[in-house]
């Protein structure tokens, strides 16, 4: 039987799952967003995660940046963000399609509800996980999962000591 406790570090978590991560635990949850969806929730103001199923999941979480992305949609996202403010944010930062950081924990942020419907110029989808209070972390190369994922803090604190 899986459960939280015993879960596979790296292991998709069951949806509908809450597990309390929080300082005293091993792991974090984390959560694979495409970029430049990730960079626009740590530095562009982006303050919904649209997707197509909802979420019990509250509190902070990694936000790991998913290996994939296509051209396409590097171009829609930032068409999509015209006008946040964010294109400026990533031009001053040098950001372009081949250097933003991808396949890793680039940061974390806080979900605090989960939404069927919003105000915010970022919701479009069935449900947004409402955010807040992006954290940048230093870039960890970690391989995602579809959903919530675990990951330990081990490898954070690894990375920290090696930068």
């Amino acid at each position: 039987m899986t459960n939280e406790t015993t879960q596979a570090v790296g292991a998709p978590l069951k949806r509908g799952v809450m597990q309390q991560h929080n300082e005293r635990t091993d792991r974090m949850i984390a959560l694979s967003i495409r970029q430049p969806w990730a960079w626009l929730i740590l530095h562009g103001g982006k303050d919904i995660e649209n997707r197509t199923w909802p979420t019990k999941v509250r509190g902070r979480v990694l936000v790991h940046a998913g290996k994939g992305m296509t051209r396409n949609e590097w171009g829609d996202a930032w068409e999509f963000a015209h006008g946040s403010g964010a294109g400026p944010r990533g031009v001053d930062a040098g950001l372009t399609f081949d250097n933003i950081q991808r396949g890793g924990i680039v940061g974390s942020v806080e979900i605090v509800d989960c939404v069927n419907r919003s105000n915010s110029r970022w919701f479009v989808g069935d449900y947004g996980f409402v955010l807040r209070d992006p954290q940048v972390l230093p870039f960890t190369p970690f391989k995602g999962a579809l959903g919530f994922f675990d990951v330990p803090r081990t490898a954070l604190v690894a990375k920290k000591g090696t930068r």
